[in-house]
């Protein structure tokens, strides 16, 4: 089997085959000669140059490769080719099996307004708004019928882009013309659609299996509200507060779905859920999805393998009361971008690379220590998922996992997911897509904490680097004309309580030691620390912007 994808996609494709005994070919990029997906396939070749145009989204250049190599089968992972109805057509002449839905379906499915009509006729319910593109000017009279706010599509759209959401009235021409120009960027057709907006909406989607013998399951939902800019950040499995009733409606909606158009391979329906839990139709991905790990681990039940015993003509071989929820999964993706320089890409040679581990900890990676991060590509590095028994002991785990990756070289989305998971609101399950935009980014614009803070965490952290160290939890730090005496607990995995000066016990999470950067966990806010021990015994230690220099000593 030949896998048209590359990173931690492509690495868990090849995993799959391993274990069903099939040998994997992987293609590679002149950038990617030396990626991790390359060093787990049994063969491998080159496909063009950087430019993902020139090499991974070069459907003739692959099909040649396979033909050349033997290759059964193409499994093309999500994103470059895995959606192209002309590239899953051009496996079929070829006569190699697409790991995937029929050319007809992708094609049917993937034209949003074509989609919606598919859909409206199966009985599945659709965001109101028009079922035909719309020209300027009836996008502008479609849009005051039904009253704003809408959201302006591209009807050939995905992740985000040719996406408007429209508030304003002045804002609507504007707005149609910036998506209709980006949607022909995108994806060379610049045909729009509107829908009413759902104000606080969740995205809430099903998973679901189909077969060439007529059978179609659902694995249940998973909640994909934490996102930015319309991409997805943290998944779950199940959804948050979902009544038992919802979910077997979105359930059999989903199903519905898949049976109206065929549906072969592993694929998901998306909904968008509003307050009173009235759940609409967005659209349907026809390929494995990025988070599909979530539903794995609470079904038990591997969508990949599922996916490519399907493509060989075999029947799901689960039946839907099979199917149950067991526990609760979180992932985490984790990106190379700097959350505190508003997620600017961080390119780069990944200097370490030590994912976390321990039970239900599950590490999708594409890179390792010494892969080199580019700009050519998507920036996702790697998937943590964490599984337990409920909501609350995942997203402990998952909290625990995340102080303990380690990933130096480059600035990581770590941080942000930290704060995210020490967030009420998250906490309660009950948020909508305008989370990280309302409850992260605007209060991390606020003012930056004061130095009389970051030289209490540098006093704290000098304590903890003593003890992890060898050192004793009693210890007097010294930081300019200052001596403090300090009293620590180790009381978890990283996790302090430490008193200064006799005071109150402050809680301190700090992963780290002396030879690798802290990550440093306070009152809610997250700081990349470090510390440097000089050649007479004394600490430099970094708190964002600030360095302190300090001595620690045993105290009496």
């Amino acid at each position: 089997m030949l896998i048209a994808n590359r990173g931690e996609i492509a690495v868990r494709i090849m995993r799959a085959c391993a274990e069903l005994g099939i040998r994997s070919v992987a293609i590679f990029s002149d950038v990617d000669r030396n990626a991790l997906h390359v060093r787990h396939a049994d063969e491998a070749y080159p496909c063009g140059p950087a430019q993902a145009a020139q090499s991974y989204l070069n459907g003739t250049r692959i099909i040649e490769i396979a033909r050349a190599c033997g290759a059964q089968a193409i499994h093309p992972g999500y994103g470059f080719l895995s959606e192209n109805a002309e590239f899953a057509q051009a496996c079929r002449e070829a006569g190699i099996v697409f790991i995937g839905p029929k050319p007809e379906t992708i094609q049917a499915m993937g034209d949003k307004v074509t989609s919606r009509v598919r859909m409206q006729a199966a009985g599945v319910p659709i965001v109101p708004g028009s079922t035909e593109t719309l020209s300027d000017d009836a996008a502008l009279a479609y849009a005051k019928k039904i009253g704003l706010p809408v959201m302006v599509k591209a009807s050939a759209g995905g992740g985000g882009r040719g996406l408007r959401l429209v508030r304003d009235e002045a804002q609507l021409l504007p707005s149609i013309t910036r998506a209709r120009s980006e949607a022909q960027t995108s994806f060379g057709d610049d045909s729009l659609y509107v829908e009413k907006f759902i104000e606080e909406p969740r995205h809430i989607e099903i998973q679901i299996l189909g077969d060439s013998h007529g059978n179609v399951i659902h694995l249940f939902e998973r909640e994909c509200t934490i996102q930015r800019r319309h991409q997805k950040v943290i998944e779950e499995a199940p959804a948050n507060h979902m009544p038992p009733g919802v979910r077997e409606q979105m359930g059999k909606a989903a199903v519905a779905a898949a049976r109206a158009v065929g549906y072969e391979g592993a694929g998901t329906v998306e909904f968008l859920v509003d307050k009173n839990l009235a759940f609409y139709f967005l659209e349907m991905n026809t390929r494995v999805q990025v988070e599909h790990p979530v539903t794995e681990l609470i079904t038990n039940i591997d969508i990949v393998k599922t996916g490519i015993r399907i493509a060989a003509g075999e029947p799901i071989g689960i039946a839907q009361l099979d199917v149950g929820i067991n526990g609760w999964a979180i992932e985490c993706r984790i990106y190379a971008e700097d959350p505190d320089k508003n997620f600017l890409p961080s390119p780069g040679r990944i200097a370490s690379f030590r994912p976390p581990g321990g039970p239900g900890v599950r590490d999708d990676s594409g890179v390792a220590s010494g892969s080199e991060v580019t700009v050519f590509y998507d920036p996702m590095i790697s998937k943590l998922i964490c599984w337990g028994r409920d909501r609350g002991e995942a997203i402990e785990r998952m909290r625990r996992a995340l102080r303990e990756f380690v990933v130096t070289g480059i600035k990581t989305s770590i941080p942000f997911h930290r704060r995210v998971l020490e967030n009420e609101k998250f906490l309660s399950g009950r948020f909508d897509t305008s989370f990280i935009e309302t409850e992260m980014l605007a209060k991390n614009a606020a003012a930056a904490p004061p130095a009389s803070e970051e030289r209490e965490v540098a006093i704290m952290l000098a304590a903890i680097a003593s003890f992890v160290a060898g050192n004793e939890g009693r210890c007097a730090v010294t930081l300019g004309p200052d001596t403090h005496r300090i009293e620590l607990e180790e009381v978890g995995a990283a996790v302090y309580d430490v008193r200064t000066d006799g005071g109150p016990a402050i809680r301190i999470a700090a992963s780290g030691t002396a030879q690798t950067p802290y990550s440093v966990l306070l009152a809610g806010r997250q700081r990349e620390c470090s510390v440097d021990v000089r050649a007479n015994g004394k600490l430099d230690v970094r708190v964002g912007p600030s360095v302190f220099t300090v001595s620690v000593a045993a105290s009496g």
